[in-house]
C-alpha cells in the first residue's frame, strides 16, 4: 500500500479530495504523453469508447473523453500510474479496493468549453457500499486558464444534488460555484484524488496547448462485481469526431 500519513487520510475523508504531488517521474510522464497522443490520433483505435463531453454537434471535439483505455491497451494496467494510484486508493479506502475503470479526458486548445459542475456518483447506479475515488493525473500542466479542476470541500458529505444532461448527450451538470470551491493547479505527473460525491468542475481551455488528464477510478471489488452483474462496465459505442492533435 502507498504510504500516506494520518493527516492526508483525514483530509480526504473530511474535505473529499486530496492532492498528491509528483505521483509520476518526468520519464513516466513522457511515456504517458506519447501513449496519450497515440490515442488522440487514433493510432491506438479506441473509437468505440470515444466521445465529446461538450455535447457539441460540431465536426471537431472540444472535450475528448476516451473510456477504458486499458481495455484497448492492457499493458497500461501494469504501468506506474495504475499501480501507484491503486496503492493510494487502498491506503485511503481499504484493502478491498480495486480498479473499476479508467479514462482519458483532453481539452483541446482554444475551445473555451467548461466541464460543468457535477458529482461523479450521478453517473453511477446506486450501490450499498458507496466508497469510491477517482485519481485525476495531469499529463500537461493544469491551471485555471486551460481547465484545471475545482472542488467544493465537504460536498461529498451532503445528499447527491439533482443533475441534468447537457445537450446532445453531453456531460451531466448540477449547481455549483467557484466562490465556495478550491482551485487545484497541478504540474505534470501530480494528481488529485476525489470522492464520488465531491462536487467539481473545470473551466474551458483558452490556451494554445492541450490539457490532457488520465483518470483512474476505484471502488470495492464487491461493488464492481455488482455493477457488472447489472450490466455496467463504463463503456459504450461512440461516434468519433475530428480532433486537433498535440504538437511535439
Amino acid at each position: 500500500m502507498y504510504p500516506l500519513d494520518h493527516r492526508q487520510k483525514t483530509f480526504f475523508e473530511e474535505e473529499g479530495y486530496l492532492v498528491i504531488e509528483d505521483l509520476l517521474s518526468p520519464a513516466e510522464v513522457a511515456y504517458y504523453s506519447d501513449v496519450y497522443t497515440s490515442f488522440l490520433e487514433n493510432r491506438v483505435d479506441a473509437s468505440r469508447y470515444r466521445s465529446d463531453l461538450s455535447g457539441s454537434k460540431g465536426k471537431s471535439e472540444k472535450i475528448t473523453q476516451i473510456m477504458v483505455p486499458s481495455k484497448v491497451l492492457p499493458q497500461l494496467l501494469e504501468k506506474p500510474l495504475h499501480q501507484k494510484s491503486l496503492g493510494i486508493a487502498k491506503a485511503l479506502m481499504g484493502d478491498d479496493i480495486a480498479l473499476d475503470f479508467d479514462m482519458l479526458i483532453n481539452k483541446a486548445p482554444f475551445t473555451n468549453t467548461i466541464t460543468p459542475w457535477h458529482q461523479d456518483a450521478a453517473y453511477w447506479i446506486d450501490m450499498p457500499d458507496k466508497r469510491a475515488a477517482s485519481c485525476w493525473v495531469a499529463i500537461d500542466p493544469a491551471f485555471k486558464e486551460n481547465g484545471c479542476m475545482w472542488y467544493t470541500p465537504k460536498s461529498h458529505s451532503q445528499p447527491l444534488l439533482p443533475h441534468v444532461q447537457t445537450g446532445n448527450k453531453g456531460a451531466l451538470k448540477c449547481e455549483g460555484s467557484e466562490a465556495n470551491s478550491v482551485c487545484v493547479e497541478l504540474r505534470p505527473g501530480s494528481c488529485v484524488f476525489h470522492q464520488g460525491g465531491t462536487l467539481h468542475y473545470s473551466r474551458g481551455n483558452s490556451t494554445a496547448q492541450h490539457r490532457r488528464a488520465l483518470i483512474t477510478n476505484f471502488r470495492p471489488a464487491a461493488m464492481i462485481a455488482l455493477e457488472r452483474q447489472k450490466g455496467v462496465d463504463h463503456t459504450g459505442e461512440r461516434e468519433i469526431k475530428a480532433q486537433q492533435m498535440p504538437k511535439n
